[in-house]
C-alpha cells in the first residue's frame, strides 16, 4: 500500500477519535492530554503527507502510462485464457469464477448490464489444439475499433466488419461532396469555387436480440470435463454465425430482424442492375467496370462476389462455342473472390433465376457494418430441464447491420440459371 495512503487512512482515524473528545463538555485530564497528542500528530502526519504525495507523484505518473497502454493485447491475452466450462459449472452448480474468467466478466460487466453471465466474442474463437474442422471460429482484429466476427461466415467473407459498441447509438459519418478543383482560365482568373463539405450518418441502433438456446444433460457435465469447453463454443458459435448470416443479407427489418443487405437494397439505395439474361462473365464484367469507374475499386481482383451454388454451376456447364472454356472459367478469371452461399437468394419459375451481390472494400472502408452491443449475455433456465437435471443456457445478444458506402455495393438480379 502506497504510503500516502495510509497516512491519510490515520488521519481520518484522529479525526474520528477527536470527534469524540472535543464534544465532551468536562473531560479528564488524560483525554485533554490525548487531544493535545493527538493534534500534534496530525500536524506532522499533514506534512509527512505532502511528502509522500511528491514522492509517489512520479509513480502515480508510471502507473497511469502502464494503464493507457494495456490496451487491447492484455485484453485479448485474459480473453484467450477464458474458459466456457466456468461458466456453465457456474451457471449449473454454483461454482465460484477464478482466474482470467472471472476478471473478464467483472470488467464486461462495470461496461454494461447483464442479467447473466457476461461472455467475450472471442470466447468462441478455435483454441490451439482443438481437433475440429480447419477454418472455424478463428477471429481476426481488423482495426483498434472492430470487434470480432466469425471469419468463417458469409458476412465476414464478403467484406463486413463487426463494430463492439458499449450502449446506446452509433452513428457513422461519411462524406458525401467532393472537393472542387480547376484551373485558372486566365493570369487573373479565379481557380474553381469552394465545395461544402458535406457528411451523412449510418446509425446502428440497439432494438434487435438474438437468441441462441444450448441444452447439456447431467451425464454430459459429469463425463466431459474441459471437452465441454470446446462443444459449448462450437454449438453457440456455429448456431449464431448461420443465424447472423441470414439476417445480415437477407432480414426483412421487421418483428425484430435487422434489415439485410440484400433484402434492403431499395432503402439502402445502392446500385442495382436487372440482367434478365442468362447468367455470364460478361453480365459480372459491366458491373466491376462501373465500380472501377467510380473509384471503389481499383481492378475485378478486387471486387467479392456472392452467388448461389446454381449460378455456379449454371455458368461452369456453359461452354463458349467451339471451345472447352466455360462462362465460369472466364469468370473466375476476372473474378477470384466468389462465395457461393445459398443466402444469394434462387427464385424457382419458367426458368429460375438468382441474385447475386458484388461488394469492394475501398480505402479500408467495409461495404457493410454489423454492430454488435456488448458481449454474450449467459443465463440459465434452471425450471425448464429441472426434472431431467440438464441445465438449459440462453444466450443472448444484441445486433444491427447497415451499409456505409453505397458504392460499394451493386445487386445483380434475375440471373437465368437455367
Amino acid at each position: 500500500m502506497l504510503e500516502s495512503v495510509k497516512i491519510s487512512r490515520r488521519q481520518s482515524e484522529i479525526r474520528q477519535a477527536l470527534a469524540v473528545l472535543v464534544g465532551k463538555e468536562t473531560p479528564d485530564e488524560n483525554e485533554v492530554r490525548s487531544i493535545g497528542e493527538m493534534d500534534a500528530e496530525f500536524q506532522r502526519n499533514e506534512i509527512r503527507l505532502r511528502g509522500a504525495l511528491i514522492a509517489e507523484d512520479q509513480e502515480r505518473r508510471d502507473a497511469g502510462k502502464d494503464l493507457e497502454t494495456r490496451g487491447s493485447n492484455e485484453w485479448a491475452d485474459l480473453v484467450g485464457q477464458f474458459q466456457m466450462h466456468q461458466v456453465a459449472l457456474c451457471l449449473d452448480e454454483g461454482r465460484a469464477l477464478n482466474g482470467p474468467t472471472a476478471e473478464v466478466v467483472s470488467e464486461m460487466r462495470s461496461k454494461g448490464g447483464y442479467r447473466g453471465i457476461p461472455v467475450p466474442w472471442g470466447a468462441l474463437e478455435r483454441r490451439a489444439g482443438e481437433t475440429i474442422a480447419s477454418g472455424i471460429f478463428d477471429p481476426k482484429q481488423v482495426r483498434p475499433v472492430i470487434d470480432r466476427l466469425f471469419p468463417d461466415s458469409v458476412a465476414a467473407r464478403m467484406g463486413g466488419q463487426m463494430i463492439a459498441v458499449d450502449q446506446g447509438l452509433l452513428e457513422i459519418p461519411l462524406t458525401t461532396s467532393s472537393v472542387t478543383a480547376g484551373w485558372a482560365a486566365s493570369e487573373t482568373g479565379n481557380v474553381a469555387g469552394p465545395t461544402v463539405f458535406a457528411t451523412t450518418e449510418r446509425t446502428l441502433s440497439p432494438e434487435q436480440t438474438l437468441g441462441i438456446q444450448v441444452k447439456l444433460t447431467r451425464q454430459s457435465m459429469k463425463q466431459s470435463g474441459d471437452a465441454l469447453e470446446q462443444a459449448v463454443r462450437r454449438d453457440i458459435a456455429g448456431t449464431m454465425q448461420a443465424v447472423l448470416d441470414a439476417a445480415v443479407f437477407n432480414g426483412a427489418g421487421a418483428s425484430g430482424v435487422p434489415l439485410g443487405v440484400i433484402a434492403g437494397q431499395a432503402t439502402y439505395a445502392y446500385g442495382t442492375t436487372a440482367v434478365s439474361a442468362a447468367a455470364s462473365a460478361a453480365a459480372f464484367r459491366a458491373v466491376a467496370a462501373t465500380f472501377i469507374g467510380a473509384n471503389a475499386a481499383n481492378g475485378p481482383g478486387d471486387v467479392k462476389v456472392l452467388m448461389h451454388p446454381s449460378t455456379w454451376a449454371f455458368m461452369d456447364a456453359a461452354l463458349i462455342t467451339g471451345t472447352a472454356v466455360s462462362e465460369w472459367d472466364l469468370h473466375l478469371k476476372n473474378f477470384p473472390n466468389n462465395v457461393l452461399s445459398t443466402l444469394a437468394t434462387l427464385t424457382a419459375g419458367s426458368p429460375d433465376t438468382s441474385v447475386a451481390l458484388l461488394a469492394t472494400n475501398a480505402g479500408g472502408v467495409a461495404p457493410f457494418v454489423i454492430g454488435a452491443w456488448g458481449g454474450i449475455d449467459m443465463i440459465r433456465d434452471p425450471y425448464s430441464d429441472g426434472l431431467s437435471g440438464m441445465l438449459r443456457l440462453t444466450a443472448l445478444a444484441t445486433f444491427d447491420v447497415n451499409i456505409l458506402r453505397a458504392a460499394q455495393l451493386h445487386l445483380l438480379t434475375a440471373l437465368t440459371v437455367e
